[in-house]
């Protein structure tokens, strides 16, 4: 459309894009393609912590924007050091952080155990996690397993879990893991309590291939909706300016009701994380 109308300032836009593979020395491969060869204004969107990271101090060093990454790592929301790159999601540490108080309010006692993916965006989805429960987070959480991208299942991970006796489950992984994680527990018989993160909560590449009715209770986090053309949940708000780069700072929690994911709670303001 934009094209049609003249484009921007006479200049019209063309899209180019490139299969990473979700491979970081794939991503620099791509990304070099993008930028010497193509020689593009800026990128949009690149998908994934790891292969943003890689590419990152490429894209400062060259001047080109790294646009909206993926991400809620804080690395991609530092204007002083990276000021060529801003994300679109909150920060992980703070989704992590709500996760923390969500279970002290409503699972004061469980015996927790944390699944996460062996990267900066596991790392920092469990450190939210322990700085959002404190001192309490030594005694509440009794098991913590990670796995590697490369791994082709987790079942080994799921059931070293489920023997360390926890009630409560933290998934800080992608969808297919994810996935993976709940067709587990299915397999096993096993019903904790479930949450999981925002990056792994997609309805076609996790719960789809889990299955709906073995995700049913799934708990997990959300600022957007997929139910209306705006895809702002009311009462999130897109804030950004020259010192503060990121984008969306709240999050509401929702619960899989084996069709939909169904919103829950207030909207809760993590802007200072």
């Amino acid at each position: 459309m934009i094209n049609d109308q003249g484009g921007i300032n006479g200049r019209r836009i063309n899209l180019i894009q490139y299969d990473d593979g979700y491979s970081p020395p794939k991503t620099v491969e791509q990304v070099r393609k993008l930028v010497e060869g193509g020689e593009v204004l800026a990128t949009f969107q690149l998908i994934g912590t790891p292969p943003n990271a890689a590419v990152q101090k490429y894209f400062n060093q060259k001047k080109v924007p790294q646009l909206l990454a993926p991400s809620g790592a804080n690395r991609f929301s530092d204007p002083a050091n990276f000021p060529w790159t801003m994300r679109f999601p909150p920060s992980i540490k703070t989704e992590g952080q709500i996760y923390a108080h969500y279970i002290l309010a409503d699972y004061p006692n469980a015996k927790i155990g944390v699944f996460y993916q062996n990267d900066d965006l596991g790392k920092e989805y469990v450190q939210g996690l322990k700085d959002g429960l404190g001192d309490r987070a030594t005694s509440m959480i009794v098991g913590e397993v990670s796995y590697e991208t490369a791994e082709p299942t987790i079942d080994a991970q799921i059931v070293k879990l489920k023997s360390s006796g926890i009630d409560l489950l933290y998934s800080a992984s992608t969808p297919k893991f994810a996935a993976q994680a709940i067709k587990k527990l299915a397999d096993l018989g096993w019903k904790p309590v479930h949450i999981i993160v925002n990056s792994g909560s997609s309805i076609s590449a996790t719960i789809i291939p889990a299955g709906p009715e073995n995700s049913k209770g799934v708990i997990s986090a959300t600022y957007f909706t997929a139910v209306q053309l705006d895809l702002s949940l009311p009462g999130v708000s897109i804030d950004t300016s020259t010192t503060d780069y990121r984008f969306v700072k709240q999050f509401r929690m929702m619960r899989f009701d084996g069709e939909r994911w169904q919103g829950f709670g207030p909207i809760v303001d993590g802007s200072r994380s």
